[in-house]
């Protein structure tokens, strides 16, 4: 096997993988036709989007995987090509789902509508399961991020992280309800939930308090736990302390794909073993940098470095 040690590659899961397509409109009536005076399509998904965020910090080498249907799963594996991801995802029967954003520019409000997507198959995913645990061999780190396609089971992040860290990789969560409930059993490395989740993977919680919902994920195995709050910045747990980020007061173009930005920000940090508070400036930057590109999961290199310059990370006591 290789040496762990010596893996650069970061491999991002993206199960129900999409066209992102968001529709620019000088105002959104519901009810009425309405024009969109632009429209911007992605490959997408949470996972597309970290690994597309990682390429644009200068990440050498980038996996992506999950099952790609159809047309528009030819759409996609074309854009991870072309954005010099490595495309390593399982075709399907059927047909890869549209996710689409309608903005109004009038007030600046988002409207997302996202498609199911395929159902997956069990010889589909057991081929998965066996491209997966090649690509966890060769990684560094593997980033499951997103919803799980129509067809499996909640617990599955819980049982592919256990594959993946058995081939040597390390393992980060992005996710949301039971299967981000399920998926902390398996213990990933790195997790983040929002307000509301931490909640949910703490039931018997009463306190609302967020920063004694991270120390009691922290307690339970999770050595990592962040917490974006949008334009209020983020909170984080690491090492047993917690840190409170800010960031800068910015006028926002499309913040769809920021917190994925901000998990490919600190899995660039994390991979070259970089303190904790660099980890965090540098997720939190590119979570700001990515709200002000009219792209989901777009971060301009020099924004990034503009903005690192203006994140504050300090411990909260």
């Amino acid at each position: 096997m290789t040496n762990a040690n010596a893996r650069t590659t970061i491999t991002t899961v993206t199960l129900n993988a999409a066209i992102d397509k968001t529709y620019y409109m000088p105002a959104f009536v519901k009810g009425k036709v309405s024009r969109a005076a632009k429209v911007v399509s992605t490959a997408g998904g949470k996972g597309l989007n970290v690994a597309r965020v990682l390429k644009q910090l200068g990440h050498a080498e980038v996996a992506a995987t999950g099952f790609a249907g159809g047309y528009n799963g030819q759409f996609i594996v074309n854009g991870v090509k072309e954005a010099g991801i490595r495309s390593e995802f399982v075709a399907i029967p059927g047909e890869s789902r549209l996710c689409m954003n309608f903005i109004d520019e009038g007030d600046g409000s988002s409207t997302e509508v996202l498609e199911p997507g395929p159902v997956i198959g069990e010889d589909q995913l057991e081929r998965f399961k066996r491209e997966l645990q090649r690509l966890s061999a060769e990684s560094a780190l593997v980033v499951f991020s997103g919803s799980l396609p129509g067809g499996t089971a909640p617990a599955l992040y819980a049982e592919l992280i256990a594959l993946s860290r058995a081939a040597g990789a390390d393992v980060f969560l992005d996710t949301s309800g039971e299967s981000l409930v399920r998926g902390v059993t398996a213990l990933p490395s790195f997790i983040k939930p929002n307000e509301d989740e931490i909640v949910s993977l703490l039931p018997d919680s009463h306190d609302g308090d967020l920063r004694e919902g991270i120390r009691k994920l922290m307690a339970q195995g999770i050595p990592i736990v962040a917490a974006t709050l949008g334009a209020e910045g983020a909170v984080a747990g690491a090492g047993g302390r917690i840190y409170r980020v800010r960031i800068p007061k910015i006028e926002p173009v499309n913040t769809v794909g920021s917190g994925d930005s901000f998990v490919a920000g600190y899995a660039y940090g994390h991979v070259r073993g970089w303190p904790i508070e660099e980890c965090l400036r540098y997720a939190a930057a590119a979570g700001s940098a990515n709200a002000l590109s009219e792209t989901t999961g777009d971060v301009d290199p020099r924004e990034h470095a503009r903005l690192l310059r203006e994140i504050a990370v300090e411990e909260w006591l």
